[in-house]
């Protein structure tokens, strides 16, 4: 079988769509378990865009052993300069150049003929090979270039010294048998084609990101691009967990290899709807919490009599546990340990002590602790501490609109106390909040739901904000909805620099 790498770019291409920026922290966190995962190439950021991207960029790169860490650039001279020295401590750099290649984008966008964007990409390509052996192309708008000038563009620059030639659906236009088409193309009209490695990034604009992908490696692709939980740009990118699963479950079929651990997949989509406070949808493919329920009575029956008869993949095999531990205020550390690392968490021994504190206040409230309870007290956890702690909330209401809170918050070891009122308990809290800290953050967006099961099933709020051109996103978690609304807007406060 041949080789498939794993391209991804859920720090990249996944971020930049969340109208949020990801800390060092947060990014270093899920390349983490990404690493762990197996992806080969690992998107860690546009160094030229933000001293923020560059740091992230940079610490990856210093940070990740074993994994290709990529740095995106456009063909400008600058930032391949800027992205090469944020790779300097890389073990194994790659540099992500690239133009757009579809008339529209070349003629509304760059305002430049077909012959000076073939200049620019070749040019582009030999100045990033003066510090990096491995160099990827990308051929923006891909799919709605013209075939003939796209396969040029493609020959001159691995002349040019491109180890990669990648051929994006930017806006998701392609079906799966057109993007199969395309690829099979490429492959055999660019004469030095078998140079390099081909690889395919698809949006899903039209819902067929992950079928464009699979059919683009039916023809040959040797690399795809994608995401967890496909977050990306406008509908999201293809989702990487989709195609490691699809071709996990006819290998033969696809006549590709990974090297790619499937126990992982569980553990990242949950860590990267956690950090970035966007959800997974219940239904979603592999990754959503009804990907294997069965409520059909003649379902039930068929699962009971041989699992094979509607599940196509074994939740092990994805790191969903089919045996459970049943937790409460009685259960150890030892129990709380193994229970956290069959869902995929490992716990420093450091960091067991707080967690278990946690736990125990949980269990407290409630009789038992469902691993629902247990994602959400670890996308709760901060290793790190806040600099602004809750110490108490009091809230009374006037009516069903009225309320007044007073709050005692914790500020760098000070505590301070205010009060405020607000149409309704939750917008009272934020004001005393923001009245106590001087916070002039602009409330953009905020949410609360259940994320576990029972009469005192945990709330799960987010909260985003935004402040000095960023938007940061704060979690809370607790059994109170007012209690975990005032812990969400403290985290996204604290995130604020």
């Amino acid at each position: 079988m041949r080789r498939l790498y794993l391209f991804d770019t859920t720090l990249r291409d996944g971020e930049q769509s969340l109208g949020i920026t990801l800390n060092v922290k947060e990014k270093l966190e899920i390349a983490q378990q990404l690493v762990r995962l197996g992806v080969d190439v690992l998107e860690a950021g546009f160094p030229a865009s933000s001293p923020g991207d560059f740091e992230s960029v940079s610490t990856l790169g210093r940070e990740l052993k074993g994994v290709t860490v990529c740095g995106l650039t456009r063909c400008i001279k600058k930032d391949i300069d800027i992205c090469a020295e944020a790779l300097k401590g890389a073990e194994i750099g790659r540099i992500h150049t690239g133009i757009a290649v579809s008339p529209i984008h070349m003629e509304k966008k760059l305002r430049l003929k077909p012959e000076e964007v073939i200049q620019m990409a070749e040019e582009a390509v030999r100045h990033a090979k003066k510090y990096l052996h491995d160099v990827e192309f990308y051929a923006e708008d891909a799919f709605r270039s013209e075939r003939t000038f796209l396969a040029r563009i493609f020959e001159r620059v691995i002349k040019a010294g491109a180890t990669v030639i990648n051929i994006p659906d930017t806006v998701g236009y392609a079906t799966p048998w057109e993007f199969g088409e395309l690829v099979a193309y490429i492959k055999n009209n660019v004469a030095n084609s078998d140079q390099v490695k081909i690889s395919v990034h698809c949006h899903n604009d039209l819902g067929m990101a992950t079928a464009n992908a699979l059919a683009g490696i039916m023809a040959g692709a040797d690399q795809v691009e994608g995401t967890i939980n496909g977050i990306g740009e406008r509908a999201g990118n293809t989702a990487l967990e989709e195609v490691i699963m699809a071709i996990s479950t006819q290998k033969e079929r696809y006549g590709v290899d990974m090297a790619v651990h499937t126990r992982e997949i569980a553990s990242a989509s949950r860590l990267v709807s956690s950090i970035t406070g966007v959800p997974v949808p219940s239904h979603k493919a592999i990754v959503g919490v009804n990907a294997f329920m069965h409520a059909s009575g003649i379902h039930q029956d068929g699962i009971l009599k041989a699992k094979q008869t509607y599940e196509i993949i074994d939740p092990e095999s994805v790191g969903v546990p089919r045996n459970q531990i049943i937790l409460s205020a009685r259960s150890g550390r030892h129990a709380l340990k193994h229970r956290l690392e069959e869902l995929g968490y490992l716990i420093a021994d450091d960091r067991l002590n707080d967690i278990y504190n946690d736990f125990l206040q949980l269990a407290d409230k409630k009789q038992e602790i469902y691993d629902e309870d247990l994602h959400a007290l670890m996308g709760a956890s901060n290793p790190e501490g806040s600099k602004i702690k809750i110490i108490k909330i009091s809230v009374a209401t006037s009516g069903t609109q009225s309320a007044t809170a007073a709050v005692t918050l914790e500020i760098e070891g000070a505590e301070v106390t205010d009060a405020a009122i607000g149409n309704g308990p939750v917008d009272a809290v934020f004001n005393a909040i923001d009245r106590i800290s001087g916070n002039e953050a602009r409330l953009e967006d905020y949410s609360i739901k259940s994320v576990s099961r029972g009469k005192e099933a945990l709330g799960n709020a987010t909260v985003k904000i935004f402040s000095g051109g960023n938007y940061y996103v704060g979690k809370g978690i607790s059994t109170d909805v007012i209690d975990a609304s005032a812990h969400a807007y403290v985290d996204a406060l604290s995130k604020i620099k």
